[in-house]
């Protein structure tokens, strides 16, 4: 099977990879709606959230909550929108959530999703570094 998610799961295609759990690895959308756009998806292949093991379903939506707080955390956005497709508008057959940073007047619309690149893959790497650093705990110094 040629699946993009499970190579990139697999090291085997380059990702800002922003979290990186057992059962779940979440990263940066190359054609992302807003800067900082994260696609979150179990390491093992399932196709849509129908076929999600209910072992994971937990798994799944706490790993969201996080990356939705470190959109705010990190990179300054008002909140996010948080979205899976399923088959439908599901351009890779992969489950993956989308957790996308929002901004009051950002200009998204409905379920019409403009995108926008990165200048470079040094500003790709900021992004997910900031995204990071809102995950990671705060350590006392």
């Amino acid at each position: 099977m040629d699946c993009v998610f499970c190579s990139i799961v697999a090291g085997d295609l380059p990702a800002d990879v922003v979290l990186d759990e057992g059962d779940f690895l979440g990263f940066l959308d190359r054609r992302p709606v807003f800067k900082g756009h994260v696609l979150l998806v179990p390491r093992s292949h399932v196709d849509t959230l129908l076929d999600l093991p209910v072992e994971l379903h937990a798994g799944l939506l706490g790993a969201a909550q996080r990356l939705a707080a470190a959109a705010v955390d990190g990179l300054g956005a008002q909140g996010s929108f948080v979205a899976v497709n399923n088959v439908v508008s599901q351009s890779v057959p992969h489950l993956h959530v989308h957790v996308v940073p929002r901004t009051k007047g950002d200009g998204l619309r409905g379920f019409f999703w403009p995108r926008t690149k990165y200048a470079s893959e040094l500003e790709s790497a900021e992004y997910a570094a900031r995204i990071v650093g809102a995950l990671s705990p705060a350590v006392d110094a």
